[in-house]
């Protein structure tokens, strides 16, 4: 088991390049599934979650070919025969439970785990479920696995996420593209992970109106074929990077490859802790405030504050001369980060969804852990600004939504190295 070990306290200054995102990646490689033929996906990230998904689609009988220099992948369904996604697999990931829209939508039975993933929070499938038979598509719960039915075309119907959900609502569509005659999904996700789905099927041949909004309306077609689609840039990374590049001092940094108009109200919130902020077209550049200003944010569905980067955004207040807080109104139990920060000198005190941070607190290295993917990654971002060593453990955490983590940052100037936990 891998482990970083980081010397901070540098400042960084270089080019940093924004990886094509998992979470859009994973919708299009199961809507792949829907053509009849096959279909490319440029812009791929190498990730823990990517190459699991492959294991899962290759499982159906799917012809999966990922060409990792270029970042491409080639997924070809004509020989998908075998319609179940077995526990063992679909336990690593939460979007693997993507299949049971897949499959059912373009062969009328899926056979699909509960899912497993993060160990934070609950996050269930009930709006999955409900959303289908509410379709039409027959439901039914068999020792741990999902198994759902709709052998001929279904009526579809309209459907209310409440709350709104990304996973629900792409499971949703790749169920009723080719399955439903007309199915309206109210209170659906707008973010750009959900558009760039919307537009990807749509380019197949599939009928899907108000793209972009809060209601969308699917009419079944007959086919879809496959085609060639170059992937979104990872918005949460970006925002990691953007951060990093506020919070430690006389850093500068330039990132490229990003679509800045996926941050939502992020890039406005942190225009207000001082930093420089330049946009220009697909390259954003960075500069660290001389003081870093306290400011509070609230985790929103998009495009308010994204629930992704509050564990960064934490980190980062507690650098800040002054109070703020966090709150998550998405997932009331996402701070398994805070007891790590404070082990490395942070001053947070978590109260129901709200962490309070006071800053600002010098950082010292030493050993920390954590739980799940941000979390990670915000351990990374205090390292980099604690003075001495510290040693994040776990890391597989972050492999599964971070591509190539410590050669960006070592290529900025940062001291990080990627070393076995028992060295």
């Amino acid at each position: 088991m891998d482990k970083f070990v980081i010397k901070g306290g540098s400042p960084l200054k270089g080019i940093i390049p924004v990886s094509g995102s998992k979470n859009a990646a994973l919708p299009l490689m199961a809507a792949s599934l829907l053509g009849n033929t096959a279909s490319t996906l440029k812009n791929i990230p190498r990730l823990k979650d990517i190459y699991t998904f492959n294991n899962v689609i290759r499982v159906v009988g799917a012809q999966v070919t990922f060409h990792e220099d270029e970042n491409t992948l080639i997924i070809d369904p004509e020989n998908v025969n075998h319609l179940e996604a077995p526990y063992d697999l679909v336990r690593k990931m939460r979007a693997s439970f993507y299949m049971l829209g897949a499959l059912v939508g373009k062969h009328g039975y899926a056979k699909v785990s509960l899912p497993g993933g993060c160990a934070w929070g609950p996050r269930p499938v009930d709006l999955h479920l409900k959303g289908m038979e509410a379709m039409g598509i027959d439901i039914s719960l068999e020792k741990g696995y999902v198994i759902a039915k709709a052998p001929d075309k279904v009526a579809g119907g309209t459907f209310k996420l409440e709350p709104s959900s990304v996973g629900a609502t792409v499971n949703l569509l790749l169920a009723s593209v080719l399955k439903a005659k007309e199915f309206i999904i109210e209170n659906a996700a707008k973010e750009p992970d959900v558009v760039q789905l919307c537009n990807h099927l749509v380019s197949m041949g599939a009928n899907i109106e108000g793209i972009g909004t809060g209601t969308l309306t699917i009419r079944a077609v007959d086919e879809l074929k496959g085609i060639e689609v170059a992937n979104d840039p990872d918005r949460i990374e970006l925002g990691t990077f953007m951060i990093l590049g506020a919070m430690l001092p006389e850093t500068e940094l330039k990132l490229t490859g990003c679509n800045p108009e996926h941050l939502g109200s992020f890039t406005k919130k942190l225009r207000e802790t001082g930093a420089t902020i330049n946009i220009d077209g697909t390259t954003i550049d960075i500069k660290a405030p001389e003081t870093l200003k306290p400011v509070s944010i609230k985790t929103q569905i998009y495009p308010g504050f994204p629930t992704d980067l509050q564990a960064q955004w934490a980190t980062m207040m507690t650098q800040a001369e002054g109070e703020s807080k966090v709150t998550d109104t998405v997932y009331f139990d996402r701070f398994s980060y805070v007891p790590e920060l404070t082990r490395l000198g942070a001053e947070l005190d978590v109260e129901k969804n709200t962490v309070h941070i006071s800053g600002k607190t010098p950082l010292t290295g030493a050993s920390v852990m954590s739980t799940d993917l941000r979390a990670s990654v915000s351990l990374v971002l205090a390292a980099l600004v604690a003075e001495n060593t510290t040693e994040v453990l776990r890391i597989y955490h972050l492999d599964r939504g971070y591509e190539a983590l410590e050669d960006k940052l070592q290529a900025v100037g940062a001291h990080i190295e990627r070393v076995d936990e028992e060295s």
